[in-house]
């Protein structure tokens, strides 16, 4: 059976005002898509390119789009540091090669090396080396801010008039405070360091070095700057310091042994920096943080005068074996110094004893032997005390 729906309304035709409202609005979307087309690159500038900050673009990239559409690199290459340029020196009244070095930002053995062929008295590698002997009138070539390098030296002296500067480096470090003043490490460890001033009697130190070498003992040396570097028993010792670096420290026991109470702050830097120049490259190594004080006297004042010139640590010691002074004058015997180095050494001692002792060498073999029965391994200072 079929329903009649009945009549059905008529469709009316479109109203001419509402075509001419739909074109409008399609104008207007038209024109906002046009816009956003122009304005498309710029909005990619501001955000660093397409792939947003940090992508490929004038302010994300290395390279920009030129007008003419190529790539222009943004990569400018800098300016090339001119090479250290050398200048001559006139030395005046009251000059040391310590002063004109730090004037000049170097060091007093750069100088040296630079002008031997001209002072052969300044020759670091000759038994008479005398650094402390220039004469008014003396004119040296000198390289500002540069330290010469001794590993890269050909054979031969170089002349005066052709240095052979290197990458600057400042002479002295910045200062670290007053100097802290140690006399033991930690009593709960099983260690003990063993130490050997060399500022005196010259036998028999490398003899005590063979020693500790064949027996594989471990030790810091505390050499003067002027017996180290101007002695052949002393260069000797330093050669086998260098040759073990497994086995030897190095540490600064001043240039010529005065006591540094009786000096002024810029006297004590001259005292550890001389030393620091003759003795780093004849060892391989520096002496800092580690400084000695002769006669072990020190004070507030050479606490601070010290740690200014970049020494940070004052090693006194807990046994002094005093084996310095020979048995006709009362000193210790082999036995004497075996017996108070046993009786007194603990977890942390410091053991001070000299490369020129009269009985130290034959002490050592029993020495080390009741040191392994009391369970204290020898170890050098950075081991007990950090470096």
């Amino acid at each position: 059976m079929e329903i009649d729906p009945g009549p059905q309304p008529a469709r009316s035709a479109p109203q001419p005002w509402a075509t001419a409202r739909l074109a409008a609005l399609l104008a207007v979307v038209l024109a906002l898509l046009v816009g956003l087309v122009a304005v498309l690159p710029q909005l990619q500038n501001l955000v660093g390119g397409p792939g947003g900050p940090g992508g490929p673009g004038p302010s994300g990239s290395a390279a920009a789009a030129s007008p003419s559409g190529s790539v222009t690199p943004s990569f400018v290459r800098p300016t090339p540091t001119p090479a250290p340029t050398p200048l001559t020196y006139v030395v005046r009244t009251g000059d040391s090669l310590i002063s004109i070095a730090r004037q000049f930002q170097t060091t007093a053995r750069s100088i040296s090396f630079w002008n031997r062929d001209r002072y052969p008295s300044l020759d670091p590698e000759s038994e008479s080396y005398r650094p402390d002997r220039i004469g008014v009138g003396w004119t040296f070539v000198i390289t500002p801010k540069t330290v010469y390098d001794e590993l890269a030296e050909p054979s031969g002296s170089p002349g005066a008039s052709s240095p052979s500067p290197t990458a600057s480096t400042p002479a002295t470090p910045a200062p670290v405070g007053p100097a802290t003043v140690v006399t033991n490490g930690s009593r709960d460890s099983g260690q003990v360091a063993l130490t050997f001033d060399m500022g005196g009697r010259l036998d028999p130190a490398v003899d005590i070095m063979d020693w500790l070498v064949e027996h594989r003992v471990k030790a810091t040396i505390f050499p003067t700057g002027k017996l180290g570097s101007t002695t052949p028993i002393g260069r000797e010792v330093l050669r086998i310091v260098r040759d073990h670096p497994d086995l030897f420290e190095l540490g600064n026991h001043s240039w010529d042994h005065p006591s540094f109470p009786e000096l002024s702050a810029s006297q004590m830097h001259d005292q550890l920096w001389r030393t620091e120049e003759a003795l780093a490259p004849l060892a391989g190594r520096t002496t800092r943080p580690w400084f000695r004080p002769p006669y072990g006297a020190w004070t507030k004042a050479v606490r601070d005068g010290v740690g200014a010139a970049g020494w940070r640590t004052i090693v006194m010691w807990d046994v002094d074996t005093i084996d310095w002074k020979p048995t006709s004058d009362g000193g210790p015997t082999a036995t004497d110094i075996q017996a108070k180095v046993l009786a007194n050494a603990r977890g942390g001692s410091i053991v001070l004893m000299h490369l020129g002792g009269w009985s130290t060498l034959e002490a050592l073999p029993g020495l080390l032997d009741g040191l392994g029965e009391q369970g204290l391994e020898p170890v050098t200072l950075s081991e007990m005390l950090g470096s």
